[in-house]
């Protein structure tokens, strides 16, 4: 799922790494929370038996760079949380994308979603009723949900924080097929975005929702960017 939102450009800047840009659209900055459940995750060659599952979060803020003197696209993951002790003993470690632990409560039917998230530290708080549609939010600064879906879809290359100040660790999504579907979100709470210190008063506004399902994945590792200071 996407929980998407559009926030004014200066109040997201202050919250980049240097080596970012914002990517706008039409003056907007993108911002949201991926929440993305794993199952039979597994290194490359490994059968599907010997993978494990789990419910994980991200807030992230789509972003451009240069490289190699080409312009590049992604996300920013601010903050990643997830249900796998494993994963947030390994991130970071074994594999690129430092984790914190967090409780999630998932209640799934045909067409309603809920979904609560609480991360242990107590930092972040999620709180998601959505149900499936065939329309596009009409109120989205996108014009129609395959632009919506063809934006996102180039956002593949993530960037998280680590401990290390002005350094991020790159995981790539590589999707064998991307498909979306409208979401129409009943309620969402979130302790980040709802936080008007950082997010003031109409800085930032619910855009749109997303959904997809049953996507054959790869993870592929980034090299790590740094700036020397």
């Amino acid at each position: 799922m996407l929980i998407n939102y559009r926030v004014r450009p200066d109040v997201l800047r202050p919250l980049l790494p240097p080596f970012f840009r914002l990517k706008l659209v039409h003056g907007w900055a993108m911002a949201g929370i991926c929440f993305i459940r794993l199952k039979a995750m597994r290194p490359h060659g490994f059968p599907a038996f010997c993978g494990l599952g789990s419910e994980n979060a991200a807030h992230r803020i789509a972003v451009e760079w240069d490289e190699a003197g080409a312009l590049r696209e992604g996300v920013y993951v601010a903050r990643r949380d997830t249900s796998s002790a494993w994963q947030a003993l390994a991130g970071g470690r074994l594999f690129p994308g430092m984790s914190h632990i967090a409780k999630f409560t998932v209640d799934e039917g045909a067409e309603q979603l809920a979904l609560q998230m609480r991360a242990r530290d107590g930092a972040v708080e999620i709180k998601l009723r959505a149900r499936r549609t065939g329309n596009f939010s009409p109120d989205s600064i996108f014009k129609s949900l395959a632009e919506a879906s063809e934006f996102y879809a180039r956002g593949s290359a993530g960037y998280s924080a680590t401990d290390t100040p002005h350094c991020c660790d790159g995981l790539e999504l590589c999707t064998r097929n991307w498909q979306v579907e409208p979401l129409e979100i009943q309620q969402v709470r979130s302790s980040f975005f709802d936080d008007r210190t950082l997010f003031p008063e109409g800085a930032i506004h619910l855009d749109c929702a997303l959904l997809m399902e049953n996507i054959e994945h790869t993870w592929r590792v980034l090299p790590r960017m740094e700036r020397l200071l």
